[in-house]
C-alpha cells in the first residue's frame, strides 16, 4: 500500500544489518503464507470480504499485526487487504460482490512481526481468463521479476526503473505513475520512494544507490490501456480512467552481499522444516 505521491525531498534509506534482515524474513514468510491462503480461496463465487476475513484470522493465528487496517485517510482503511478487481488499480476495499469467472483481482497485504514489516501483492485470475488478461498478468509479473534480477546487477535504482518501464511499454501496456513502491523496515513506508519508471525528478533528486542492507518494496502496477487513474467516492479505490483492466505485483526485497533476497518469497526447504516462531 502506497498512498503518497513522490516527494521532492529525498532522505537516505536506513540500511539493515544481516540480523535485522533475518527478523524481516520472519514477517516475509508469514506474508507469503497469507498469499498462499488467498490463492486457495480465489474462485468464482468467492467474495473479497470473506477472503479478507480469512487473512485477518490467519494473521491473528500467527501473532502478526496487519499493516493496512486503520491506515489514516479521509476514512481509515477498513480491511487487512487491498482487493482491487478488474479496472481497480490499487487500494480496493473488500466487498460482498462475488468474484466472477474471467475477473482478475489484485490483492495487496502486509504484516508486522516482532517489530518488522513485510508487504507484497499478487494479481490472481478468477477461473479461466481471456488471453489478453493473462498477458497483462504475465507482463506485470515479468516487470517485477526483471527488477529482482537487475537489483543484483545495477548500481542505482534509476537503472532498474528505466528497464522496467521499457519492458512494460514494449509489451504494449502502460506503467501507472501515480503510485510508487517504498522503503520498508520498522515502518511500512520508509525512504526511499521506489518508482517503476524513470522521471526527471528521480534522475535529478530521488535516485538512490543499490547497496547491501537496503530493503525496498517493489510494486509495478500496469494498465492494459492508458496510464491515468482516478479515485472513487469511497476515498480509497483507484481505478483506470478508461475502465480497462490493471494488474499489480509486489515483493519486499533486501539487498545483501550475495545479491537480492526476496523476503516475501516462498520458504526454502530448511525454512519449511523450521518455520519462524512468533
Amino acid at each position: 500500500m502506497r498512498n503518497k505521491p513522490a516527494s521532492n525531498v529525498p532522505r537516505l534509506p536506513y540500511l539493515k544489518s544481516p540480523r535485522e534482515l533475518a527478523q524481516m524474513r520472519k514477517a516475509g514468510l508469514i506474508n507469503w503464507g497469507a498469499h498462499e491462503l488467498i490463492r486457495s480461496l480465489i474462485a468464482p463465487g468467492a467474495t473479497t470480504l470473506a477472503i479478507d476475513q480469512a487473512v485477518e484470522h490467519y494473521f491473528a493465528d500467527h501473532r502478526a499485526t496487519p499493516l493496512f487496517k486503520g491506515v489514516p485517510g479521509k476514512v481509515p482503511f477498513p480491511a487487512v487487504c487491498c482487493m482491487s478487481v478488474n479496472e481497480a488499480v490499487v487500494h480496493g476495499i473488500p466487498s460482498c460482490r462475488p468474484l466472477q469467472e474471467g475477473d482478475i483481482v489484485s490483492i495487496d497485504t502486509g504484516c508486522k512481526v516482532g517489530g518488522w514489516c513485510a508487504d507484497s501483492a499478487v494479481t490472481h485470475p478468477v477461473g479461466h481468463i481471456a488471453p489478453d488478461l493473462q498477458r497483462l498478468l504475465d507482463v506485470t509479473q515479468g516487470a517485477l521479476d526483471l527488477a529482482i534480477d537487475l537489483l543484483g546487477k545495477k548500481s542505482y535504482w534509476s537503472q532498474v526503473a528505466v528497464e522496467m518501464a521499457t519492458f512494460v511499454r514494449d509489451a504494449g501496456f502502460s506503467v501507472v505513475e501515480n503510485f510508487v513502491g517504498h522503503g520498508i523496515g520498522r515502518d511500512m513506508h520508509e525512504e526511499p520512494q521506489v518508482p517503476n519508471f524513470l522521471s526527471p525528478q528521480l534522475r535529478r533528486n530521488n535516485d538512490f544507490r543499490l547497496e547491501a542492507g537496503l530493503v525496498i518494496a517493489v510494486e509495478p502496477m500496469v494498465n492494459m490501456g492508458a496510464k491515468k487513474v482516478k479515485g472513487l467516492a469511497d476515498h480509497w479505490t483507484q481505478v483506470t480512467q478508461d475502465g480497462r483492466p490493471s494488474a499489480h505485483f509486489e515483493h519486499t526485497i533486501a539487498l545483501t552481499e550475495n545479491g537480492p533476497w526476496v523476503l516475501t518469497g516462498p520458504p526454502t526447504p530448511e525454512e519449511s522444516a523450521n518455520p519462524p516462531r512468533t
